[in-house]
């Protein structure tokens, strides 16, 4: 299998570098694209209006072919898959992360790790994201890393299509303390952020987000519910594929 590793924490963390090591233990090839600095939050943000420098990355002791990528994590992928980009064999998986931070529940619409997956699925190629909990010790992502790498070898001949994202995010725990593994929808608990307004004498009031991180209560049986309880959660974000004409016949809304 050739897989694209992409994130939003930049190239070199150590996320995707335990992604690459699960993935070449296993005998697959890797293609690595990766912000040349941090991009986290950026959604699926493209850049229009500037260029996109891009660099080769050494990687020592591998195979992998690298590059670091002035832009966001969507223009990684971009940049990487489409016509005229730089990669020019076929890429069977895209995977974005590990990211230092879980993506679970509504954090996936502002995320620039899940987002990097929705880009290549929207190029017709299947994608993972994997995201762990904040404050899990670096020695667990070696565990997680060849977790992700098995579910990708099992996704790829799945009965999804590329339009299916499959999100991963684990508990700050090693593998082997998992509280298992479970299927679950995006919790719609929102984030309780708040921000601090503050003045500079210069240019007037400004806006800091506070340092909080909290969310609503989640959802009994959702994917933030299951990760607070120390298990691995696999959810499936999905691009309609169709718009729902019912409903907005029964709305009125269509002639």
């Amino acid at each position: 299998m050739h897989i694209l590793l992409v994130n939003d924490d930049g190239i070199g963390a150590v996320g995707i570098m335990a992604l690459l090591r699960a993935a070449e233990k296993r005998g697959h090839r890797v293609t690595m694209c990766a912000p040349a600095s941090q991009m986290s939050a950026a959604s699926q943000r493209i850049t229009l209006s500037e260029p996109i420098m891009v660099r080769e990355y050494p990687v020592a002791d591998s195979g992998c072919t690298a590059w670091a990528i002035a832009g966001t994590p969507a223009d990684c992928v971009r940049v990487a898959l489409c016509p005229g980009g730089l990669v020019t064999d076929p890429v069977d998986m895209v995977i974005s992360g590990i990211n230092k931070g879980e993506n679970a529940g509504t954090a996936v619409y502002y995320s620039g790790t899940v987002s990097a997956a929705r880009e290549a699925s929207l190029l017709g190629i299947r994608a993972i994201a994997a995201s762990v909990l904040v404050g899990a010790d670096p020695a667990y992502l070696d565990g997680l890393a060849d977790f992700v790498i098995e579910v990708a070898q099992r996704y790829l001949s799945a009965p999804f299509t590329p339009a299916d994202v499959l999100n991963i995010n684990a508990p700050r725990l090693p593998r082997e303390k998992w509280a298992g593994v479970h299927y679950a929808p995006l919790s719609r608990a929102h984030f309780q952020d708040s921000y601090d307004r503050r003045h500079h004498p210069r240019v007037g009031s400004y806006f800091w987000l506070a340092d909080t991180d909290f969310t609503a209560p989640p959802e009994e049986g959702s994917d933030l519910w299951y990760l607070q309880r120390g298990c691995t959660v696999l959810t499936l974000i999905s691009t309609p594929t169709c718009a729902p004409e019912s409903a907005f016949r029964e709305m009125n809304l269509l002639g």
